[in-house]
């Protein structure tokens, strides 16, 4: 009987148990298989392959997805939760890059034992499906990539992070490309609440004694996350650590707090807060709160550090395992050909440390993925292999800014850096590196230095890229772009940014699995220049003037930081990232420009400043500015906009219509664009509620 025949979703057809248990003192290796149906159940011994870093595996669930729903060819899909244990051997090269993984517990056989869980979908019938793994990292414990490559928009966080419906899928892409999609913890630190992924904690210690530093934590309330209102709303609202403190003694930390990223420290007494526990502290007197905004320091003495570098390897033992594995016990079904990885933002910058760290080889030394899609990640890393780790920073140009994150190498060219005196790339030149693809919205050019990987560290010239890799700018987007974003200004002065980069997205998925499984290179990457000056500092930028639109001040410079603990950041040695050039609408000349750009109703930008109580002038996050055209000339001039209305631009909507027709043909020629977003993006242009924008 195969899951999902005649049963409804959410019901469990049969669970399975797969244990490992692996002895290299003895070199022997046996697999007990157990199954457990509702009527009845049988065992059965399978050899375990000597290259497998995995020691259990135990499936929690086989679930049919979506009530049986069936996606082209592929045909129905079913949902795999489980969890995966694993040893590392401390003594192999390859592992030694994690951060005191000699400082681990130790197994009798000399191992650093880990264990996470995973989650799948995948086709029932495994023949019908591609033999492809589309791997997706986990971002802080959350799925993603159903909400960027199909456009999924399920009702809650909750949902997106458990897809059981066809709202949790959108259109349905990867499944009728017939993907098997997976999923796992990496993160001890991240969240177990509305249905995130987290994997179990190793610690460190000096020989069983607890490692105890002094660190620094920054805190900034309702920036990133919105603070609760009305009933929900706490009177006194406490400020969490990311580290357990390793005393409450007040004289053994200090706590300060400034407006703006760059204004001075102003140290807050010790009668003005206090430790609540050993993980939170709270602003005194009882009832003080938190300033929206306001950047609260604290340095104080933690304990505890956990091994975070092992959700590196943890990722690539998983994969390992499920690529290689020929037996009919893999869940991901034998004869997989293809591995491919999905990174989105915080995720992207973990697959890049994934590469640079040497994580792509396995302790059998095969490659782990074949073909890596990195996306809004910019031209940095992740703050997890470290000591006392913080893999919650994600560095802007008001928060987090002196974490480790951007740092050299930037790119997968070798180049040399001026300011550490290294030759180094991305990429290790060892045979194992993947192909990649990189995308970035303007934000990461404003934000997250992505203009560094296509220049020298400087920021003086244009490089060539290794032909293994891809970068493009996806222009006049913003990081949090997706479909169904709306301009409502939230945190920010200006109207945020609607544009939804994911038609771009999936072009180039389907560009990197034809990389990979047929040979068939993908377009030429598109980002901005400086030989030909769409690459410029934001004071080269020739932006409009348009009435009512906040502008910037400033953009995120990528600093030398010698230590996040101080912190120490050298100013004297600033990196050359730079932004994109626009044009007399203020929108992005240059990378790939989907029809809201190249045939735009409106200004679309990366960036956009804080609105009170936030702090002035500070950029807002990681949101983008949006600005519509004028419906007449009569009104644009009653407005004093230098932005040509949509009367002069186009003259009528079935103009648009064909203008836009034209660029969607542009795209799909290009192989930016499936043939399938083309239909919708001209069925948009022609739609009711875009024929409205034109009325007079």
């Amino acid at each position: 009987m195969r899951s999902g025949e005649g049963t409804r979703i959410g019901r469990v057809l049969f669970k399975s148990r797969w244990t490992y248990y692996y002895s290299q003192a003895l070199t022997t290796i046996l697999r007990r298989f157990e199954i457990n149906l509702v009527a009845n159940a049988f065992a059965t011994i399978h050899v375990l392959p000597e290259t497998t870093m995995l020691t259990a595996l135990d499936i929690v669930a086989i679930e049919a997805f979506a009530d049986g729903s069936t996606f082209g060819d592929t045909g129905a899909y079913e949902r795999v939760r489980g969890t995966f244990k694993g040893e590392i051997d401390p003594a192999d090269a390859r592992n030694q890059v994690i951060v005191n993984i000699d400082k681990a517990p130790r197994n009798g056989a000399g191992r650093v034992e880990y264990e996470a869980e995973f989650f799948m979908l995948r086709p029932v019938d495994g023949t019908r499906g591609k033999s492809t793994i589309l791997y997706d990292v986990t971002n802080r414990g959350r799925k993603g990539m159903h909400v960027r490559f199909m456009d999924a928009q399920p009702a809650s966080l909750a949902d997106t992070n458990d897809p059981k419906t066809l709202q949790d899928i959108g259109n349905g892409l990867l499944l009728r490309r017939g993907y098997t999609l997976v999923w796992s913890s990496i993160d001890p630190d991240a969240p177990r609440s509305n249905n995130c992924m987290s994997m179990q904690p190793v610690f460190a210690t000096n020989n069983g004694a607890t490692i105890v530093r002094t660190i620094r934590d920054e805190i900034v309330n309702d920036t990133r996350v919105r603070a609760p209102v009305a009933k929900d709303a706490p009177t006194w609202k406490t400020m969490r650590l990311t580290h357990e403190a390793a005393s409450l003694d007040m004289s053994q930390a200090r706590l300060s707090a400034r407006r703006a990223e760059a204004d001075p420290r102003v140290e807050i007494p010790v009668s003005g807060w206090k430790f609540v526990n050993a993980r939170e502290i709270a602003l005194l007197p009882e009832g003080a709160n938190p300033q929206p905004g306001t950047i609260y320091e604290i340095h104080y003495p933690a304990k505890n550090p956990k091994v975070l570098g092992v959700g590196f390897a943890a990722t690539r033992d998983l994969i390992a395992f499920l690529r290689h594995d020929q037996s009919d016990n893999n869940p991901a079904r034998p004869n997989i050909k293809v591995t491919l990885a999905f990174g989105s933002s915080w995720s992207g910058r973990f697959l890049r440390d994934f590469i640079r760290l040497g994580f792509n080889q396995d302790e059998a030394a095969r490659k782990v993925f074949d073909g890596v899609f990195s996306h809004i990640a910019g031209a940095g890393g992740v703050f997890l292999n470290y000591e006392f780790g913080q893999p919650v920073r994600t560095s802007t140009q008001h928060e987090d800014r002196a974490f480790p994150e951007t740092a050299f190498p930037f790119s997968t060219a070798r180049l040399h850096d001026p300011h550490t005196g290294r030759t180094q790339s991305l990429y290790r030149d060892d045979g194992f590196d993947p192909l990649l693809i990189e995308t970035n919205t303007s934000t990461e050019y404003w934000q997250k230095g992505a203009s560094l990987l296509a220049t020298d560290p400087l920021g003086s010239r244009d490089i060539d890229l290794p032909a293994n890799s891809r970068v493009y700018l996806i222009a006049g987007t913003q990081h949090t772009g997706a479909a169904g974003m709306r301009s409502t200004p939230g945190p920010c002065i200006n109207a945020r940014n609607p544009h939804n980069p994911n038609p771009a997205l999936r072009a180039l998925l389907v560009a990197l699995d034809e990389w990979v499984s047929e040979g068939k290179a993908p377009p030429a990457s598109q980002t901005p220049r400086i030989d030909d000056g769409t690459l410029a500092t934001p004071a080269q930028l020739r932006f409009p003037a348009i009435p009512g639109l906040r502008l910037f001040e400033c953009m995120n410079g990528i600093r030398l930081l010698n230590d996040w603990i101080k912190p120490d950041v050298d100013a004297a040695k600033t990196y050359g990232a730079r932004v994109p050039q626009v044009d007399a609408d203020g929108n992005e000349t240059s990378g790939i420009r989907l029809p809201d750009i190249a045939v735009p109703l409106a200004t679309h930008t990366g960036w956009n400043i804080y609105d009170a109580p936030f702090p002035a002038g500070e950029l807002c996050d990681r949101e983008g500015s949006y600005v519509p055209f004028a419906v007449t000339r009569a009104e644009r001039e009653t407005k004093n906009d230098p932005r040509l209305s949509l009367e002069e631009r186009y003259g009528s909507h079935a103009a648009y219509v064909t203008k836009v027709e034209d660029a969607v043909q542009k795209l799909l020629a290009a192989r930016l664009l499936l043939a399938e977003d083309a239909q919708r993006l001209v069925e948009r242009a022609n739609s009711a509620e875009v024929a409205k924008r034109f009325a007079r």
